[in-house]
């Protein structure tokens, strides 16, 4: 199963237009990276005790905010070891 990694390298995720799926999978893989960023900022019990549905916009936020953030330095992992290139 291709990595998050590569499947951000490899045109994206979702077609922001329409918000569809490119690639139908990702949706698991965007849900472990979730859950592992939730944890980092400690927000895991609170997720499992509210639901996410019932967190704060402020608490999705940084759960958001911090997804991206990791996904930018996988892109930039991948373009300093590829020589600026993204394939």
């Amino acid at each position: 199963m291709p990595s998050l990694e590569d499947k951000i390298m490899s045109g994206g995720v979702f077609s922001m237009s329409k918000r569809r799926k490119l690639y139908p999978k990702a949706e698991d893989e965007l849900d472990s990276l979730k859950e592992e960023v939730a944890e980092e900022l400690h927000l895991d019990d609170d997720i499992k005790e509210r639901g996410f549905e019932n967190m704060t916009t402020r608490e999705v936020g940084k759960i958001g905010g911090n997804m991206v953030k990791k996904m930018i330095k996988y892109a930039e992992k991948e373009m300093d070891e590829k020589g600026g290139k993204i394939d």
